[in-house]
């Protein structure tokens, strides 16, 4: 187990467990101190401890928040559109796609779910078997069965895809849920509550197939990228042309997916899995809306690169993608046999588990070659 001496992380799991993090240093990294810290405790659930904290922001001081010019709604789906870039995949999307597969293999991306992987603040995952066997024996045949139990946030642990309702942005006065804005504009006051998301519900995001072009950013760096590590649009296009892919051959509706390296660090260093991570900055995320891609995915548990260059900034990517154009995130994924096959386009499928109100879905996306 790691060793944890007041606020500093010195060793790692070598079975692969989680070993304990000090939120005091979460806290720190976030810019919170003292009573400012107990006052915003609840918007340092989860990965988002990692998130900077002004003190205007603190104070409740008003202000528009960065980045923020312009209403980004209606979408372009229409104003009343809860399915985002899963809107992309019409039957011609998915033949063209179909046309990609020539080999027939199947290759899972998705990580296993279990007790000791990597999880973010006080999120948990618990599976049980009640009865050991939970019931039985029925019949002459005498027939025993079991059931599971599990406990867990079960769209935001492991491989997990984040639906529209999971990220949104606070216009006005901080706590104003009526300026709370998600996708298309959607406020908090309209969507949120305890027994579900009453709209922007994973549930009404479209089954996805469509092409995926993966980015190998350690062949291109020459070895696994570090935390705070950015991905431009630059490295994309360097990477692409290192594999010979052609730019132009991404089309709308596509999907991007980038192999860092991090996720090596699964069940091994789940302390420096979890203290931030190389990934995509808003000059990638523009690239992706230029291309008007419908999906962004990495062996990452954000896909964009944390801490952001800039200090100030908190998760933009996912704003700027998700809350502002709809577009999807798949996070948590393995590559490894894709990587070791040298297969960079295949076809990526994967349907969120459809239950309603969830703000994500776990699930085992595939990769078919």
């Amino acid at each position: 187990m790691d060793q944890i001496k007041g606020d500093e992380i010195k060793g790692d799991d070598e079975k692969g467990g989680m070993a304990t993090t000090d939120r005091r240093t979460l806290l720190r990294t976030a810019g919170l101190a003292g009573a400012a810290g107990a006052a915003l405790a609840g918007s340092m659930h989860g990965k988002f401890s990692l998130a900077p904290i002004t003190e205007a922001q603190a104070q409740t001081a008003v202000s528009m928040p960065k980045g923020v010019d312009k209403p980004w709604w209606p979408s372009k789906w229409g104003k009343d559109d809860e399915s985002g870039a899963s809107n992309h995949m019409t039957p011609a999307k998915v033949l063209d796609a179909a046309k990609w597969i020539k080999d027939g293999k199947i290759y899972k991306i998705g990580r296993v779910y279990e007790q000791g992987m990597p999880l973010f603040g006080a999120r948990a995952f618990s599976l049980r078997i009640p009865g050991g066997p939970t019931g039985g024996p029925f019949g002459d045949n005498k027939l025993v069965y079991h059931d599971e139990f599990l406990a867990t946030e079960i769209g935001q642990t492991g491989t997990q895809f984040d639906g529209l309702g999971h990220i949104g942005i606070q216009m006005g006065k901080d706590g104003d849920r009526s300026e709370m804005r998600f996708y298309n504009g959607f406020t908090a006051q309209e969507i949120s509550d305890a027994y579900g998301l009453k709209k922007l519900g994973v549930e009404k995001l479209k089954p996805i197939f469509t092409r995926a072009h993966l980015i190998d950013m350690v062949a291109l760096k020459g070895g696994m990228m570090d935390a705070g590590q950015e991905i431009t649009s630059a490295d994309i296009k360097a990477a692409l042309a290192k594999q010979n892919i052609a730019e132009s051959d991404i089309k709308p509706g596509d999907a991007i997916m980038f192999h860092t390296g991090w996720g090596s660090l699964w069940m091994k260093n789940n302390d420096r899995f979890n203290s931030g991570e190389p990934g995509i900055g808003l000059d990638a995320a523009k690239w992706v809306i230029e291309k008007d891609l419908a999906l962004t995915a990495a062996d990452t548990w954000a896909v964009e690169v944390v801490p952001n260059p800039d200090k100030s900034l908190a998760f933009v990517v996912h704003a700027e993608l998700q809350t502002k154009h709809g577009i999807h995130n798949h996070e948590n994924l393995i590559f490894d046999d894709l990587i070791a096959d040298k297969k960079y386009q295949f076809v990526y499928s994967f349907t969120p588990a459809p239950i309603k109100g969830a703000t994500g879905s776990n699930g085992c996306p595939i990769a078919i070659t």
